[in-house]
């Protein structure tokens, strides 16, 4: 279970990865660029890993309660998205997460 699980993830980052190549946005500094490779989107591949996990566990509430697609935005689509497709450098994308990442 736990092989799968790690593989589906890294099939995951993958597949989404090569959606969209991330360029530096126009208006970030070498410093705010650096930050978002270094710290946050290494922060936002954790985030999507585990949201992953803690999805796998929810599902069946999820299931339940009939908010499936509700349950996977948040926990892996959005990190996902954060981590793959947003531009380096874009921070305001990360607090904007609903109408600038939908895109």
């Amino acid at each position: 279970m736990k092989a799968k699980l790690v593989t589906t993830v890294c099939v995951l980052a993958v597949t989404l990865g090569s959606i969209a190549s991330s360029s530096a946005s126009e208006y970030s500094g070498p410093l705010t660029v650096a930050t978002d490779a270094v710290v946050i989107r290494p922060a936002c591949f954790v985030a999507t890993v585990l949201g992953s996990a803690i999805f796998v566990v929810a599902l069946p509430v999820a299931i339940l309660s009939k908010s499936v697609k509700k349950t996977a935005d948040t926990l892996i689509a959005k990190p996902a998205k954060a981590t793959f497709t947003r531009p380096i450098g874009d921070m305001d994308a990360l607090l904007d997460t609903d109408e600038s990442m939908d895109d």
